[in-house]
């Protein structure tokens, strides 16, 4: 388990942050390693981002010390929430939490074809395809999804999205999508 001390802000404007972690198996922080390599990979600033799967929220509060425009974090975990609103205030931050299932966030009209970037990072005993199908929808058409997966079974194909690359690290893959 990542310790809260551990958990930091990498780059950007709160660099070197310190953000608390959840302490629940239901989460795997992403490792400064990986995170770095994501951020390269994926342009954040002035973007709308989601945050699926937020956990400590660590994801978005990466895009949002990048200059993202807006990020709106998705946990369904009541408990989970309330660290990311603590992360958020911590740094002096904006982002709009939501605390339900990522498949009934999915179907809100409002956010759909919104975000240029959407962050999915599912427990990776419970990679549910139906749910991360629903994510395309989300998308603008010339958004990007990165997923992280674990590196077993390979590569996860999504409805609508075609992986444009994939990258190893330790334990995790992370693949870039975009819409077709």
């Amino acid at each position: 388990m990542t310790k809260s001390s551990d958990l930091r802000v990498i780059s950007g404007k709160y660099r070197g942050r310190a953000l608390r972690s959840p302490g629940s198996e239901l989460t795997h922080p992403m490792g400064a390693r990986e995170k770095l390599a994501l951020f390269n990979m994926v342009n954040v600033e002035d973007a709308k981002v989601l945050d699926a799967y937020a956990g400590s929220g660590a994801l978005g509060i990466e895009a949002l010390s990048r200059g993202a425009a807006e990020v709106v974090f998705v946990e369904a975990s009541p408990r989970i929430c309330r660290v990311i609103r603590e992360n958020l205030e911590s740094i002096e931050a904006d982002g709009l939490v939501f605390s339900e299932k990522l498949r009934k966030f999915a179907e809100r009209e409002e956010y759909r074809d919104y975000f240029q970037v959407v962050f999915a990072d599912p427990p990776y005993d419970k990679v549910d395809l139906a749910e991360l199908n629903k994510l395309a929808k989300l998308l603008s058409t010339d958004g990007v999804l990165a997923l992280s997966s674990p590196k077993e079974p390979g590569e996860i194909e999504l409805d609508g999205l075609r992986l444009s690359s994939v990258h190893t690290y330790a334990r995790a893959r992370i693949g870039i999508y975009r819409k077709k």
